[in-house]
């Protein structure tokens, strides 16, 4: 079996919903920019060789329903022999694109493949734009739309995975993050563009939003602040922290 491997990895910017500068942005235009984005950086691959593009989105309705993977191609200007999935496992569906793309390279079943995630809650709210739950589920087996965090504290406990070791894995977490922004001039496009993202997304009817940082920024300069005190407390200040879900 062959590997497969990533030549090219980007993203947009991160905006905050619903009152954003990326409010009013679609999904599946932003999913283009970054498809394009990713396909410029790889300027010895002709876009008729990549033979898929499958996206991940944990709400596929509305402004990114409609195969949204196959609209974004268009919008990013794949030809249309480039064939386009979307599929959908709720928050990891974009993990989840990528490891199809890396299942069908390695089989030997295509060459080359487009693989990501969008989303837009500004757009499309938690839960859709009509939550209709089944009925049947509802009265026999309700923990089946439990919210991820209460999924996630379940099966801690029903692996035995303690405490100590879900904050060591976060603190894991946020030193690899820490490590990445100060890596971030390095694998940018523009002066401070966080991994390697794509700085410049168009608007309707207006100038392209540029960004050097995510709207989020005063957060992760915090979460910094936070990661830089966890290097010395480790997990000692994770542990002041209560469950977020269990009662």
């Amino acid at each position: 079996m062959r590997d497969a491997v990533i030549v090219s990895a980007v993203r947009t910017a991160v905006g905050k919903a619903p009152k954003g500068m990326l409010r009013a942005t679609r999904p599946d235009d932003l999913a283009a920019v970054a498809i394009k984005g990713a396909l410029e950086r790889v300027p010895g691959l002709d876009k008729k060789e990549v033979e898929d593009v499958i996206i991940g989105c944990a709400m596929p309705e509305g402004e990114q329903g409609m195969n949204v993977a196959r609209i974004a191609a268009l919008r990013a200007g794949m030809p249309i022999e480039s064939s386009a999935m979307t599929i959908n496992r709720y928050c990891a569906s974009g993990l989840q694109a990528i490891a199809l793309a890396a299942e069908r390279i390695r089989g030997g079943g295509a060459e080359a493949i487009v693989a990501g995630g969008t989303e837009s809650m500004s757009f499309i709210p938690f839960g859709g734009n009509k939550i209709s739950i089944n009925p049947w589920l509802q009265q026999n087996y309700p923990d089946s739309y439990l919210s991820m965090g209460l999924t996630a504290e379940r099966v801690a406990r029903h692996y035995g995975i303690s405490r100590e070791q879900a904050d060591e894995f976060a603190l894991a977490s946020h030193t690899k993050a820490l490590a990445a922004q100060a890596a971030e001039p390095a694998c940018g496009r523009g002066e401070g563009n966080h991994d390697a993202g794509v700085g410049n997304v168009p608007e309707d009817a207006a100038p392209p939003l540029t960004f050097s940082l995510d709207e989020m920024g005063a957060r992760r300069c915090r979460v910094k602040r936070i990661g830089e005190i966890l290097r010395f407390a480790c997990h000692q200040s994770f542990a002041k922290f209560h469950d977020a879900h269990r009662v």
